[in-house]
């Protein structure tokens, strides 16, 4: 089961220059920190109301998309007991995620790995950092950044808050057998909206 919502974001007024010379480029602002990402998410955790609002599934996750700051993505998302994601990036994105109840590990590579034109990775030892998030923490990552996010609980739902900067262009998904890492699989946004 999947939940979805969205909120139409308002879209400026543009005007056409009549002058003869081009106008300079608009600067596009900068988006949010990952700091602030985190602040975000962690704001979003605290909201009881909301998070009791989430209709959770006993057998696959469920989801609700949040307006996030500054343009970002964010999400809502209830893990049912013994899920995860697989190993993954989000490419180009900046993110962060809070654990608003139950408790989530992420596992997750200490290194830069590239960022395309590989199918196979052998990582080397000590890579593998694990932490276990309970409700009220979470941590930002920047691009790039490969994880999988686990609800290890046998019998307990947990709920996160996810935001991403910019919206998330793709993500791309891996296998992972040992020190081995394979990529197999490049998803964009409408395969997941």
């Amino acid at each position: 089961m999947s939940v979805f919502s969205s909120a139409s974001p308002s879209v400026p007024a543009t005007t056409a220059s009549t002058t003869a010379s081009p106008a300079p480029a608009a600067r596009q602002p900068a988006g949010p920190t990952q700091a602030e990402l985190l602040d975000f998410a962690r704001r979003v955790a605290a909201d009881a109301e909301l998070i009791a609002s989430l209709p959770l599934d006993p057998e696959g996750r469920t989801w609700v998309r949040l307006e996030g700051p500054a343009g970002s993505e964010a999400w809502l998302i209830g893990w049912p007991p013994g899920t995860g994601t697989g190993w993954h990036d989000h490419a180009d994105s900046v993110g962060a995620f809070v654990t608003a109840s139950g408790e989530l590990t992420e596992n997750s590579l200490a290194a830069r790995l590239p960022t395309d034109g590989w199918k196979t990775l052998e990582l080397t030892d000590g890579v593998d950092r694990e932490r276990r998030l309970p409700a009220g923490q979470g941590r930002a990552f920047g691009r790039h950044h490969v994880h999988e996010v686990l609800n290890r609980s046998t019998d307990r739902h947990a709920i996160s808050v996810h935001a991403y900067y910019p919206p998330l262009p793709r993500i791309r998904r891996y296998s992972r057998t040992g020190q081995t890492l394979r990529l197999e699989q490049v998803e964009r946004p409408e395969d997941w909206q």
